[in-house]
This record gives structure tokens, sequence and C-alpha cells, in this order.
């Protein structure tokens, strides 16, 4: 008997002790996945996309703007050209219209969209596709930066291939993940003037401070990503380069941070003269590093996961 009772006590505190660990779990998926709001869309909306994709069609030759994105042969990405056009005609039949028009100026909806959608897996030649299928979207972000140094738009949005889901783009800062109503929410002016924007808000994961003492960016790896590259440091008090108040540099490579965080999950916005404060060298000398590191496609690709805001001028936290 006294063994039963010693058998149920053990038993009653290793299940309790389980069962607080699940919760915490569970609230932090929770918190993450952004539940809450992702469930009351969903209801309002019939698990649709609700009415984003009945907003009038806005006018607009090419945009100085473009989305940047890796996809593997098999992904489908036709919501890119449906949703996010390069150019689209002007329809205002109501005032409603009008009104709508005038409340989206300063969003990125107005304006439409160049598009760099790379294979990194092609089956057969295709138009755009990377040197190396590593390091996740990295080496298609970074391929474009390359490629295209010279000619840069002015705003760059770097996305997944995903436009939503609840369990492939949870990490999409909207209330149904989805990558289209991010796009469209994206405030330009912003991009520009703070220069790097990552476009999931949630510090959950990844800037936590639970988080940042990051196990894939380590002194080492550190080092050997900026080896050889220009670090450049903004101003005192300052989100973005200026005029009167152009940034400095040196060479970093040596002085890893105690602690890197950034909130997940490698979508963001940059401007143009953002990434035009690096040279072009350093850009290749990241993509080398991808091609040439031991670690496999997941593990560099969450390297540079961790790494974009700090190769974009932004504190390693």
């Amino acid at each position: 008997m006294r063994w039963a009772v010693r058998f149920a006590l053990t038993a009653s505190i290793v299940s309790i002790i389980l069962l607080l660990i699940l919760k915490q779990h569970l609230e932090d998926l929770w918190d993450q996945y952004n539940v809450p709001a992702y469930l009351r869309s969903s209801f309002r909306n019939s698990f649709s996309h609700g009415e984003l994709d009945h907003l009038a069609p806005v006018p607009g030759t090419m945009g100085d703007k473009i989305i940047i994105m890796a996809k593997l042969e098999h992904e489908k990405t036709d919501w890119v050209a449906k949703n996010l056009p390069e150019s689209a005609p002007l329809i205002l039949s109501t005032t409603i219209h009008v009104r709508r028009l005038l409340k989206l100026t300063n969003s990125a909806f107005l304006c439409s969209w160049q598009h760099a959608i790379y294979t990194v897996n092609p089956a057969s030649p295709t138009t755009l596709s990377t040197p190396l299928n590593k390091g996740h979207e990295s080496m298609a972000y970074l391929s474009y930066i390359i490629d295209h140094y010279t000619s840069l738009p002015a705003t760059l949005a770097f996305l997944h291939s995903h436009r939503s889901g609840f369990f492939a783009a949870w990490h999409t800062d909207t209330a149904l993940h989805d990558n289209v109503e991010a796009l469209r929410a994206l405030q330009l002016p912003f991009v520009q003037s703070n220069g790097y924007v990552n476009l999931r808000c949630n510090w959950n994961p990844g800037c936590l401070e639970a988080h940042r003492n990051n196990k894939h960016v380590t002194p080492d790896v550190w080092r050997d990503v900026f080896a050889g590259t220009t670090t450049f440091i903004l101003p005192s008090n300052s989100s973005s380069p200026s005029s009167s108040s152009p940034p400095h540099s040196r060479d970093l490579s040596h002085e890893a941070p105690a602690q890197v965080g950034a909130a997940c999950c490698a979508q963001f916005a940059v401007s143009r003269e953002r990434v035009l404060q690096r040279p072009l060298s350093d850009y290749e000398k990241i993509r080398q590093w991808i091609i040439d590191t031991e670690k496999s496609d997941a593990q560099s690709g969450r390297v540079m996961e961790f790494l974009w805001h700090v190769i974009f001028g932004m504190d390693a936290v």
C-alpha cells in the first residue's frame, strides 16, 4: 500500500511538471503564431483572404521597387503576379473607390512591383537561378544584389515563396499570415527613412532575451562571415545615413558581439541607399561564405537569418 501511494505521488508530481512544461511551450507557440488574431480573421472571413482580393486595381507603370524571392521548382508563386502586379489599370467607378485610393497614398499598394523570383533547383535552364541551392533564401537574396548592384530600385522587399498558411507562413505578421497583405501595408517612406525594416514585428522567436545568446551565430561564425568585409557604422542617434552625418566604416570581423538577436524569419525590406553603404565585394564575400562553408543548406540559411539586420547596418540586437 505504501508503495502504491509513493508511486501515485511520484506520478502526480511528474505529470504536473510535464503539464507545466507543455503549458509554457503552448503559450510560446500561441504567441509566435499570433493565434487569437488568426482565428478571429479566419472565422470573420470564412478562411478566405477577405476584402484584400477585392480592392480596386490601382494605376502605375513598373514601380521603383522589387520583390526578391527564392522558390523550389514545385512551389507555386503565381500569387505574386496576381496580387502584386508589375502594372495594373485604374478602375475608379465610385467616390468610395476614390476615398480608398487616397487613404492608400502612403501604402506600398499604390505602386506596382517588379519581381525577381529565383528557382534554386531548376529542372531545366531558367532565366533566374542561383549559383548553388544552399543557404535557403539567402543565395537568391545575395545573388540579386550582386547581379544588380549598379541598377537597384529604390526599395527592395525580400520575401518567402509562400503567400499564406497557418503553418507555412506563421511568421508573417498579418491576421491571416498573408504576405500580400503585408506588402500592401508596407510603408515605403519608413523603409526609406529607416533603411532596413524587418517585416516581422513580433520579437518571438529570435529577439527575446532568452534567444539572444544565439547558437547559430557563434563568435567563430561571425568572424568567418564578415572576414574581409567592411561593416559600416551609422552616426549616433541616427537610423539612416544622411549627407550631414555620413556613416563611417571599419573592419569589425574580429569583434563578435556577445549577443545577436532579430525577429525571425528572413523577410525584410531595405532601401537602395542602405544596400549601397556596403561595397559590392562585401556581398560577394558573404555569398562565397555560404558556398564554401561546411554548414548545411538549413544551417547556413539559419545563420543568415540572424545576420541580415547586421549586414544592413543595424545593431546586433
